[in-house]
This record gives structure tokens, C-alpha cells and sequence, in this order.
């Protein structure tokens, strides 16, 4: 996250998110099952939350993991995102970095994410079925990448996509000895027919 403390500014985030929802710190806790004083402890910017505790927030709050490093839609925001400007974060438990690339701040139904998995890092999100799915594609830039999802795993190498809905639990795991780097598309609900 550019310019600023990542935690700071993810912090500002989920609280901003939360309080549009309208939601306490115990009615946040009660959907996602993460306690009262570990959303207060990230809210502060004190800790340094993993990718998995992140999703379970996000799916809390309706949002994807995207949103959440996120600037909120503003008028007069930029078309364009420069390298520099782009919102970058790094899972203090697995090393896995992502990097917001869609333009901070403008409005679109789409937000593309970069990601770098380490050599043999595994990614486990368990979060189950969402109020709003998304769909998400992910394309393979460069390694490899094993992807778990809904009974089924995916072995994806450079130059592969796979289209899927994001609504239960992931796992993402590099199996190479060099990073896996990945494109994500996230769009929300294209998929209006699927429960």
C-alpha cells in the first residue's frame, strides 16, 4: 500500500467498511468467527493479520479480499495506475505478496490483482459460502500453482486460466521451487443463474 503504513491503511479500511455496514465489533465477530478482540487488535493497526483471517473479515463484511486494500470509489479519480501508486501487501504468515493493480479509486465492476506465491507457500482460505459470490479468473504469468477448490484441484502452469466462483473454501499451493505469479480478476456476480 503505497505511501503508507500497509496495517495503518488496512485498518482505516475494514473499519470504514464495518461502519457502513452498520456493524459492532460483536455482530463483525458472530459472522465471521473471529473473536471481538482480534478485529479490534487489526481495526488499530497493532497486528499484522494473515491472508486467511483477511478473507473471513472480507466475507464478513460482503466485500472480496480485493476490497479491502482498496481506496473507496471517489469522483475525479484516475483512469490510470502507475506501478509506484499501487497497493502492495505482504502475508507476514507465508511471505505471499499481492498487489492491488486496478486504479485506486475509480469506479469499475472489475479489480485485477497481481499475486506472488513463494516456492512451496500454501494459501488455505476456508471461508464457506458467501451472501454475494464473486467470480474470479486466475491467470498463470509465471511457475506453477496447485488450486483446491469445491472437491477439485487444479494444477495450473504458465500461460493457463481458470475461471471459477469464489464461494467456499480455496486453497492456493505453489509446488515449484521458484514463486508461482499469478493474475486475479474479480468481478461480483457475474454468474447471476448459480446459487
Amino acid at each position: 500500500m503505497s505511501g503508507t503504513d500497509p496495517d495503518a491503511r488496512l485498518a482505516a479500511r475494514l473499519r470504514t467498511l464495518r461502519a457502513e455496514r452498520g456493524l459492532s465489533l460483536d455482530a463483525l465477530a458472530a459472522r465471521t468467527g473471529v473473536s471481538r478482540s482480534m478485529i479490534s487488535v487489526v481495526e488499530r493497526g497493532e497486528s499484522s493479520p494473515t491472508a486467511s483471517l483477511l478473507d473471513r473479515l472480507a466475507a464478513g463484511l460482503g466485500v472480496t479480499l480485493a476490497a479491502l486494500f482498496a481506496e473507496e470509489e471517489r469522483a475525479g479519480a484516475t483512469p490510470v495506475s502507475r506501478r509506484p501508486d499501487q497497493a502492495v501487501w505482504r502475508d507476514p504468515e507465508t511471505g505471499y505478496e499481492r498487489r492491488n493493480l486496478s486504479p485506486s479509486g475509480f469506479p469499475s465492476a472489475l479489480d485485477l490483482v497481481e499475486v506472488v506465491l513463494p516456492p512451496g507457500a500454501r494459501v488455505a482460505y476456508d471461508t464457506g459460502p458467501r451472501a454475494a459470490p464473486f467470480d474470479q479468473q486466475i491467470w498463470i504469468l509465471e511457475g506453477s500453482l496447485d488450486l483446491a477448490e469445491g472437491g477439485s484441484t487444479h494444477r495450473l502452469e504458465a500461460g493457463d486460466c481458470l475461471a471459477m466462483r469464489l464461494d467456499g473454501p480455496t486453497t492456493f499451493r505453489n509446488p515449484a521451487g521458484r514463486p508461482a505469479r499469478y493474475l486475479v480478476a474479480l468481478a461480483a456476480g457475474a454468474w447471476r443463474g448459480r446459487p
